[in-house]
This record gives C-alpha cells, structure tokens and sequence, in this order.
C-alpha cells in the first residue's frame, strides 16, 4: 500500500506490522484528545502500523487529563490513565509543526503513509503549510480522515468541539435523564468515540474504494455528524412521525414493558420486545396477557406507569439473583446493572478477549481494555490479532521513526 511498506524495521520491540487485516497499512495520527486517537486506535487494533505525532514537551493533551495518574514504583513520569485508554499499538514521535526541521520529517512521513488523521480546527493545517489538498498532492494514494467538532465548512463549521458540547448540540442530553427537566450526559465522552468509529468506518472504505480508483480521498466527519447518526429511531420518531422525544428515565419510550424494575433488595433490566415474550412474561408470573389494556405493546406504552406497577408487583417478593434466574428459564432477556470493576472481574468479558494485559515502558505489566473485534477462519479457528503492544510514551520512539524516514535503518 504506502511506499516502502515492505521495508519499514522493527521500532524499539515494535514489529514491522503487526498481524492482522491491516498490516501492510501505515498510518500518521496527527490527532489528539479522544476522537481522532480513537479511530486510529480502532486501525491500530487490526494491525495497521500507527506513528502518533505528538507536540514536544507535554505530547497528547490527555496526557494531562486526571486525576487519575499513576506513577510506575512511586517516582518518575506520570501516566494519564485516560491516555492510556485511546492509544494502545501506536508508536509516539514528538515533532513541532512549526519547525521546519521537524515538518519535513513529516511530510516524509506522510509520502510513505497510507492514511493520516487530523481532528485539528478548521484552517489550522493550512495555516502551518500543511492543508490535506497539499497532502494528497504529494501523496495522491493518502486517505485523509479529518474529524471536526460540528463540520468543516456550513455556518458553524469553525466550532470547536468538546464531547459534552456536542451531547447536548447534538440532542443526546435531552433524551438522556430522569426525566424533560433532567437532561444528562452519557457516561463515557461517546460523542467523541463515536466519531473515532465513523472515521475508522470511513477509512476502510476509503481504502477499499482505493483499489479500484488508485486515489485517496478526503473522508470527513464531526462529532455533530456521529451523534445525529446514532438517533436512530428517535430521528424518526420526529422526522416521520412529528413525535419529539425526550428523556424518560430507565424505560424505552416504544416498548414495554422494557427498562430497570425494582425488587427485593435490588433491581433488574427486562426487554419484553415482542407478544410473544410478553405471553412468557405473563405465564411466568401468573399475569393474565390479554388483561384489557395491556394485551398489546402500544397499549403498555400507553399505560407505561402502570405496566411498571405491574411488573413490580410481580418482583416485589423476589431477590435479584434467583428473579434473574427465573426469567432466564422462562426465556425472557433480562440482566443486572453491573459496576465497571464487576465487568471486568467478568468470566464472560475476559472470554471475549476484551482484556489486554500489555508491558508498558514505565508503568510494568498493566491491564487494557481490548478491541472489541475477533476474527475467525471458515475452520473456526480464531485469527484475532495477539500481538497488541502498549500505548507509548512521549515521543518514544522518535529516535527510530526520524532515523527510518532517512532510510538510515
């Protein structure tokens, strides 16, 4: 794919490729904070060669975003545990983009490279002499991914963007909460996420498209862009149906009954999505499914507070553990609200490959959590990419990456 692929060195333990349906990819992340990082972390995972261009002295701006930090033995340089989590396989160079010196280490870059990532505001590469039309001009096979807050051009295209910003710009807030006068954020920057997955999404297509034309493009998305595809059947129920939503609490507003019900000591999620579950619900605890005005689901919609009622009622005298049991037998979808640290202790999560133990330069031996991908053969045998390596220090591997650039290594 990029030039010189077939020669690029080991990098300071780092392998040439590293396995998976992207090795022959290299790409140049000039990104930084969560949604550029996170695409590339999404390329990194399924074996592209990542070369994340940091500011020198300070790097990634989550490098600084904590507490918490952790120390490796107590002294030395402190690691951002949010860093930690948006930049597992990449190597880390620190170049000053003002430098000449340094801008021409990447531009050197950027002819070998397959795609480079930019979450930069608007105008600002193009400021430093490094806007992406210059880029593929060079490199006429580059795919650019650039994400922005809410667009690049249109009468906000210049804002900048931030995740919660753009939860509540972009609608999420207000369908998320206890109720119309409590909008909420989400509890992860999934803004920001979400645009790094759309711009992965992006790329290989741009990739893919890139072997019938042998040209790169320019592929583009915000975080505006990324919450508004995820409305789903919210969008819909507005742009269709003239229905605005909004948040409700621990119930879906079109299916019931469907959210978080209390019982004794706790509480449980059940999803009754069809009559047919509802006449399993129904024979399970002794309810009567064609009772008047619950027998359909646009009737339990309707009657939301009662059909809650109703379903507590039924829990009322049960525990957690053995209610979830039940509904398990009676074939009814149902489940807990687990803390973090009881989803990663999970039996199911670790079978999933969705832990990553890693050596770290500094911190030792340390846990992440892994790409949420597994590949398989038509034999069953699983593919999936074992070789992950940690995310880097600052400029780590910078040495290297300029000494390879120059065809010394």
């Amino acid at each position: 794919m990029g030039a010189d692929q077939a020669a690029r060195p080991d990098v300071e333990g780092f392998p040439s490729s590293l396995s998976g349906p992207l090795s022959d990819v290299l790409v140049v992340d000039l990104s930084r904070a969560l949604a550029g990082p996170h695409a590339t972390m999404m390329l990194g995972d399924l074996g592209a060669r990542v070369v994340k261009v940091e500011a020198p002295g300070h790097g990634d701006d989550t490098r600084g975003w904590g507490p918490p930090f952790v120390t490796p033995a107590g002294e030395g340089e402190r690691e951002s545990t949010y860093f930690l989590s948006a930049n597992r396989n990449k190597e880390s160079i620190a170049l000053d983009l003002k430098d000449a010196e340094d801008r021409a280490v990447l531009l050197d870059l950027v002819d070998r490279a397959d795609v480079i990532v930019e979450n930069f505001r608007t105008g600002v590469l193009e400021r430093l002499g490094l806007g992406l039309d210059r880029l593929l001009e060079r490199n006429p096979r580059l795919v650019a991914l650039s994400i922005t807050g809410f667009g690049h051009d249109g009468p906000e295209g210049g804002r900048a963007g931030y995740d919660q910003i753009a939860q509540g710009e972009a609608g999420l807030m207000s369908l998320t909460g206890s109720g119309p006068d409590d909008p909420q954020r989400v509890g992860t920057p999934i803004a920001d996420v979400l645009a790094g997955m759309y711009g992965a999404y992006g790329v290989l297509a741009a990739l893919h498209e890139r072997e019938r034309t042998g040209r790169g493009t320019v592929v583009r998305t915000s975080l505006l862009a990324a919450v508004v595809g995820v409305h789903a059947f919210q969008g819909t129920r507005w742009t269709v149906g003239g229905e605005l939503g909004q948040a409700q609490g621990n119930h879906h507003p079109s299916i019931a009954p469907y959210g978080l019900f209390r019982c004794a000591g706790g509480a449980v999620q059940i999803a009754v999505g069809s009559e047919a579950l509802w006449a399993r619900f129904c024979a399970a605890f002794d309810l009567d499914p064609a009772r008047e005005g619950f027998a359909t689901n646009p009737e339990r919609v309707g009657r939301r507070d009662e059909t809650i009622a109703l379903v507590e009622s039924a829990f009322a005298s049960w525990e957690a553990e053995p209610l979830l049991a039940k509904l398990a037998d009676a074939g009814i979808p149902a489940g807990k609200v687990r803390t973090l640290d009881e989803v990663y202790a999970w039996d199911q999560t670790a079978s999933q490959g969705l832990l990553l133990d890693v050596e770290h330069a500094t911190l030792g031996r340390v846990t992440l959590p892994g790409p949420p991908l597994r590949f398989f053969g038509a034999d069953g045998a699983e593919q999936t990419a074992t070789d992950h390596r940690p995310p880097p220090t600052l400029d780590q591997h910078g040495a290297a990456v300029r000494s390879w650039v120059r065809g010394e290594a």
